[in-house]
């Protein structure tokens, strides 16, 4: 072989070794020890997130407009024979020892909902609207200095090590039939440059923040051997790339970046919405693909769906455009006396925006539980 040919040779292997090396990235998520299973569902979703977006719904197994803890029963259902394929659930009051999360699903329900989501081939994502740690009161509870004390070396950081044990036993307890643990996203600190909750930026520095989350992860990591999460960053508003990353904990404990994003107005809100929502999908996916990492919209919807098109007019063109992994509906809680108003952001039967959602779930990007479980997953 003549010295030039051996060069090109060589500068070949290197081209592919790197190319190699790129895909293999782009399919390891950021916990090094994952479970084999959790490995496998990251890399697919990595590999699905340019061709589909998954359809999620938070409590959908659990109860609807009208109706509560039917076996077999979710409101999409209802509309599509179909259920979505990812099934949001919220952790708050685990803490308090409460045998019911703050919506009022027992936690032993919520366990079989949840194997029953991944028995389905479905995916499972967890929230968590902790109390206030330092007062001992809601997660809306904005009391400065209440992030800080639970860091290392504060008042309130012996409480916070104790929830996370509750945490870890519960997250422990999610095993598929063969035994394995099932892979959660798991979404802490959601909604965090917000100003409603005790971890939003207004009640801490970016240095505190971040502090905090690398704390969590490295503990149930290393303290409570927990490698079946797949960790989700989530904002709410945000303006620039500088706002979405100011309180970013670091590729190596982030899996998924994403926002919550709701619509409030029909008159003049569908036009602000998707000016807003398409401004912060390009600036997130910007992120997503200098850091590597999957896309989302992690909480979205419009109240009681008045929009007879909302989802093929409003949410389809936005999800069309971008390489979104998923998109989470929140609650059907129905009438809420609290509140005096229905409170629900997916179709049922017979409700306004039902016929226009049928043509949504046919829409070619869009996965449910069908499609998705015959992609699997999991494998």
């Amino acid at each position: 072989m003549t010295p030039n040919a051996a060069k090109k040779r060589y500068v070949l292997t290197c081209i592919v070794f790197i190319c190699h090396c790129t895909i293999l990235t782009a399919q390891i998520c950021s916990d090094i020890e994952a479970t084999p299973m959790t490995k496998a569902l990251y890399a697919n979703l990595f590999k699905l997130k340019d061709k589909f977006t998954i359809l999620g719904h938070q409590d959908a197994l659990a109860y609807g407009v009208g109706w509560k803890y039917e076996n077999g029963r979710s409101d999409i259902k209802s509309v599509v024979n179909d259920n979505a394929g990812l099934y949001g659930w919220d952790i708050g009051y685990l803490e308090l020892d409460s045998s019911k999360n703050l919506d009022g699903v027992p936690f032993n329900k919520m366990k079989n909902y949840i194997k029953e989501a991944h028995a389905m081939g479905g995916l499972v994502t967890l929230s968590w609207h902790a109390s206030n740690p330092f007062t001992g009161k809601s997660a809306w509870d904005t009391t400065p200095g209440t992030l800080r004390s639970i860091l290392p070396g504060n008042s309130a950081h012996a409480k916070y090590i104790l929830w996370l044990d509750k945490v870890a036993l519960f997250l422990n307890d999610l095993k598929a039939k063969n035994g394995e643990h099932i892979p959660i996203l798991f979404r802490p600190f959601h909604e965090l440059t917000g100003s409603w909750f005790w971890w939003c930026k207004n009640g801490s520095t970016p240095e505190e923040f971040i502090e905090l989350w690398r704390f969590t992860v490295n503990y149930l990591q290393k303290q409570k051997n927990i490698h079946h999460l797949i960790y989700v960053y989530n904002t709410a508003d945000f303006k620039t790339e500088n706002d979405f990353l100011a309180y970013y904990p670091g590729d190596d404990v982030v899996d998924i970046v994403s926002f919550d994003k709701y619509q409030y107005d029909q008159k003049n809100g569908r036009e602000d919405f998707i000016s807003i929502v398409e401004k912060q999908l390009k600036i997130a996916n910007t992120v997503a693909v200098q850091k590597n990492k999957i896309l989302a919209i992690a909480e979205t919807g419009f109240e009681a769906i008045p929009d007879s098109s909302w989802w093929t007019n409003t949410l389809y063109p936005l999800l069309e455009k971008h390489p979104i992994s998923f998109v989470l509906l929140w609650r059907n809680a129905g009438y809420m006396r609290s509140m005096q108003k229905m409170h629900y952001y997916a179709p049922y039967e017979n409700q306004v925006s039902a016929k226009n959602f049928k043509q949504f779930y046919l829409l070619p990007k869009m996965l449910f539980q069908k499609k998705l479980s015959s992609l699997k997953i999991y494998q």
